[in-house]
């Protein structure tokens, strides 16, 4: 054999065995050993740490008691995953929207698809949009509001960085709320009087009347921001699972799962009052 026959040889077993590698790795994805996995063979997903309810019961993710990680395991059990195999990750929420490496596949920890965060992160499709819910201790003069115009009167009070915060600036068009860096900042103002107000997702204000702070009521309900599409899943910027996941939360949608656990976990009195402009 010729040296150019040798060479042509093991380049032909080389491209073969590439061939075969890569043939196999693509065989392998949409499985739950997909290479593409932050550990194949593990569902790895971040959340708050701690977690509250109704996103999440009794401080345990694994618990699978709660609106968010009731989804997660429907979610891993259409894609493959069995229970045991879904691991959880704790983050904060300014480090699950930050840019950058993620130590998950997804996060779900409430987060709002925004024009702005799909910039730095990516998300899969909207899974649920919440109502807007005004939040007050009795005699606040929001209890007695009937539009925007009366609700600009109050002093409102708002978590930094929150689609909370945007719906105040871009919908009331209040510009002077006082920013908090924690939501517990923002009840204890509240409670020492330097607030009248705020504002949050309807299960968050479930949560925070009948355990943070259940002298405060929920005292009318707002629509929906437009420029706040939802929640979704995170993603690492450009993560190639996306389009498996989104398929697979497609199915569960289809199948009702998530209507069911709204139902379960996130009814509100049906005689709250709306406000609508």
């Amino acid at each position: 054999m010729t040296e150019r026959s040798a060479l042509r040889s093991a380049f032909i077993v080389l491209l073969t065995l590439l061939l075969s590698i890569f043939t196999s790795v693509v065989a392998q994805e949409r499985t739950t050993m997909d290479p593409r996995l932050v550990t194949p063979g593990k569902l790895t997903v971040g959340t708050g740490d701690p977690v509250y309810p109704p996103w999440m019961l009794n401080n345990d993710p694994a618990g699978g008691e709660g609106f968010e990680n009731g989804l997660v395991y429907a979610l891993a059990a259409e894609m493959g995953f069995a229970h045991e195999d879904v691991v959880w990750v704790g983050q904060t929420f300014d480090q699950a929207i930050a840019p950058g490496r993620k130590p998950y596949d997804f996060a779900i920890q409430q987060i709002s698809v925004t024009e702005a965060r799909a910039q730095i992160v990516t998300f899969s499709q909207v899974y649920f949009q919440p109502d807007k819910a005004v939040i007050a201790l009795p005699g606040s003069p929001v209890e007695s509001a009937t539009s925007f115009a009366d609700l600009r009167e109050a002093r409102w009070g708002a978590t930094i960085g929150t689609t909370d915060n945007d719906y105040l600036v871009n919908i009331l068009d209040i510009t002077e709320a006082a920013i908090y860096n924690e939501q517990v900042d923002v009840f204890q103002a509240m409670r020492a009087g330097q607030i009248d107000a705020t504002l949050v997702s309807l299960p968050t204000a479930l949560y925070v009347t009948a355990v943070q702070v259940p002298e405060a009521n929920i005292t009318s309900l707002l629509p929906p921001d437009e420029n706040d599409r939802g929640h979704g899943l995170l993603f690492e910027y450009n993560n190639p699972l996306v389009e498996w996941v989104d398929d697979a939360l497609s199915a569960v949608i289809a199948r009702g799962v998530v209507e069911d656990l709204k139902n379960t976990y996130l009814i509100a009195d049906p005689d709250l009052p709306v406000i609508t402009e």
